[in-house]
């Protein structure tokens, strides 16, 4: 809830503040062609490194293997391209991070064991992960060791005395 109040609220003064300095500094329609500048470059990276990203996640897939880390990378690379699009030097120093193979890379390890900790945390003590889909009370489990399977028939007595007092 802090970092959501941290981007909506702090960081976009942050950025005015920024732009301002910059203006005063090397003049105002310089940083608006910085910015601009940034955005094409940003949009450019985003999409190359994308398309790498999508052909790794393709060879693991063929290769029978769940591309868990590509999925965060693209992740990443889908913010990166909101905030390189954004105008301001802050989203672009934060989408860059998230553009460059070296530390999307660092990055996207401790967002993986952060998710891999909250998932096994999540899952612990035999109750239902967040993944896992709610079991229906037909299809409990039974405990027999010898792995049996038992068929059967039955009828639905209920269904049959509503049906014969209607007739």
């Amino acid at each position: 809830m802090r970092i959501l109040f941290l981007l909506f609220a702090i960081l976009p003064i942050i950025e005015i503040a920024i732009l301002v300095k910059v203006g005063g500094i090397i003049g105002g329609w310089n940083t608006i062609a910085l910015v601009i500048i940034t955005a094409f470059i940003g949009a450019y990276m985003v999409r190359r490194e994308g398309l790498q990203t999508l052909q790794k996640a393709q060879a693991k897939m063929q290769q029978n293997e769940l591309p868990g880390s590509e999925m965060v990378q693209g992740l990443m690379l889908v913010v990166a391209g909101v905030l390189l699009v954004t105008p301001g030097f802050m989203t672009d120093i934060i989408g860059m991070l998230f553009v460059f193979p070296g530390s999307r890379h660092f990055i996207a390890g401790h967002i993986s064991k952060h998710m891999k900790t909250r998932v096994v945390a999540g899952a612990g003590f035999g109750g239902q992960g967040p993944f896992e889909q709610p079991q229906s009370p037909f299809s409990q489990k039974t405990d027999d060791k010898d792995g049996d399977v038992y068929e059967g028939q039955y009828t639905d007595k209920t269904d049959s005395d509503k049906n014969n007092r209607l007739h």
